[in-house]
Formats: structure tokens, sequence, C-alpha cells
């Protein structure tokens, strides 16, 4: 379900774009070290985005290394360190245990449920660390199921649920930013949830899993596809009019292109992709060879 909130990297400067990997590098490491492997395994964009927009607003000391790893052996990486990272992995292993668990209900792929198993210890005392953000995402998951097993349409209220549970992640102190930073995760939440949907809707309708776009036949080139990419247009403009009242400096740039510009770099791909699995029965124009491959 996620992976989603990346970085436009073309149109970022070079030092945005290494400031950017340091953080994922960072949190990578982090995963490693406080929780093993199989966290490390869960690392996603989403959470190093979430790093980065809490580094930016709190200002947290940070420190910086450069160090090599396993994927990348060959080259020292610059690895930022924080509070705000702490949080942010924190974050991750809780969001992965859950995702890993729907994954064995809905599929009951051995490999997800062992993989649940050795991250559960962690799991159970994260959630008491942080109550608020455990009993959010367990309530809103277990939501969310019903929902999916009753075959719910509604995109608000399924999409919603999401957003409910990223909300209360995004909010790392319950202090004067803690509104701005729900809506933020609450619209961003219900996006990754929408283009998860539209990214698997094939999968799933081969698989017979629920899709809230399952029945809409075809989506791009016709209306239905303006009228999603009307309302994914929308949570992003909420998600940036909460940023944008944030005072946060550092970083800024590089968040605003995630939020401006690098969120629909997947839109555009999915798109893409349906046009070229369309291209062999489009008609060739007059004079026009098209090749098939």
């Amino acid at each position: 379900m996620f992976g989603y909130i990346y970085v436009n990297e073309q149109e970022l400067k070079l030092k945005e774009y290494t400031a950017y990997r340091s953080f994922y590098c960072g949190l990578c490491r982090n995963l490693h070290l406080r929780y093993g492997r199989t966290a490390q395994m869960m690392l996603n964009y989403d959470l190093t985005f979430l790093a980065l927009l809490l580094t930016g607003l709190y200002e947290p000391q940070t420190k910086q290394e450069m160090r090599r790893c396993v994927p990348h052996p060959a080259h020292r990486h610059q690895m930022s360190s924080n509070a705000a990272v702490d949080y942010a992995a924190d974050m991750c292993v809780l969001l992965s245990w859950q995702k890993l668990q729907d994954d064995w209900e809905d599929e009951r792929r051995p490999l997800r449920r062992a993989a649940a198993a050795r991250l559960h210890p962690a799991y159970r005392k994260l959630a008491e660390a942080y109550p608020r953000q455990a009993k959010a995402l367990e309530e809103n998951i277990r939501a969310l199921h019903e929902a999916e097993q009753n075959g719910l349409r509604d995109i608000d209220a399924v999409a919603g649920l999401t957003g409910q549970f990223l909300a209360e992640i995004f909010v790392w102190k319950e202090d004067v930013w803690a509104e701005d930073l729900r809506t933020m995760g609450f619209y961003l939440g219900k996006f990754i949830y929408l283009m998860d949907a539209l990214e698997d809707r094939e999968k799933d309708a081969k698989r017979g899993n629920y899709n809230l776009f399952s029945q809409d036949g075809v989506i791009w080139g016709t209306d239905r596809e303006k009228e999603i990419e009307a309302i994914l247009t929308d949570m992003m403009a909420d998600a940036a009019r909460a940023f944008e009242r944030l005072p946060v400096i550092e970083h800024a740039e590089i968040i605003r292109n995630i939020l401006y510009s690098g969120v629909w770099c997947k839109y555009a791909a999915l798109r893409a992709q349906a046009q070229r699995k369309n291209e062999p029965d489009r008609k060739p124009e007059s004079g026009e060879t098209v090749v098939k491959r």
C-alpha cells in the first residue's frame, strides 16, 4: 500500500537529492540497527518523507555520516540520523506489521506470516510506547477489512480509513502543529489508498480480490479517469495547503517537490502503461506504421 510519496528526481538539484537520499539511507540503517533485517526490508519512501518533514519542522539535532551499506558496498553514502528518523523507523515497524498481517489474511502467503511473526515483539513494544498511533492503526485497519468484505464503494469512506490512521502517525507530538500534520497525513493517506487501488486493479480482478475500482470497466482515457484525477488533485491540494501553514524552512523545497510533483510520477507511469497496452489495438493513421512489440 505504501511507496507513493516520492520525489521527482529530475526536478531536484543535486544537493537536494543528496539530502533526500541521506534520509532514505539513514532510515534504512536505523531500521536495521534497531529492528533487524526484516524491518529493514520494509523501508519505504512514505516514511522517508515523514522523517524529512518532521526534521524540517522540529529541527532536531541531526548527525550525518558517510557509510557503506550491503546494497551499495563500493561507495560511502551520506546517512542522516536524528530523533525524527527514529520516530519514522518506529512508525515503519508499526505499519509494516499491520501490512504483513493484511497480506497474510488476504493472500495466505506463508512468507508474509513469518515476517510478521519476526516483527511482532517489536510491534508489541511500540504499541505500548505509542498507544494513540497503534490504536488508530488497529481500529482503522479493522474497519477497512470490514468495508472491503462488504464491498463498500464509497471512495471517501474507504480511502478515509487509511487517511485516519496515517493522520495519527504524522503527529509526532501533540502541540500547535499537530492539526496541520494530521491534515497532511489524512489526505496523503487517502491519496496512497486510491493510488494503490489504481495500480492493483487488474491484479485484484484476476485474483478475485476487492478493489475500489474493480467495477469501473475502462478507466484510462475516459471521463472516469478525469473524475479520479480530480479527486486525487483535491486531496493533494489539501495536503499541500496544510504543509504551507507549517514553518518549515529546512528541506522545504524537497518537500514541495514531493507534494507538487513527485506524487504524480507514479500516476503518470500507470497512465503511460495503460496507453502502451492499448497501442497494438490502435489503428495507424494515414502513412503511419505501427510497430508491434
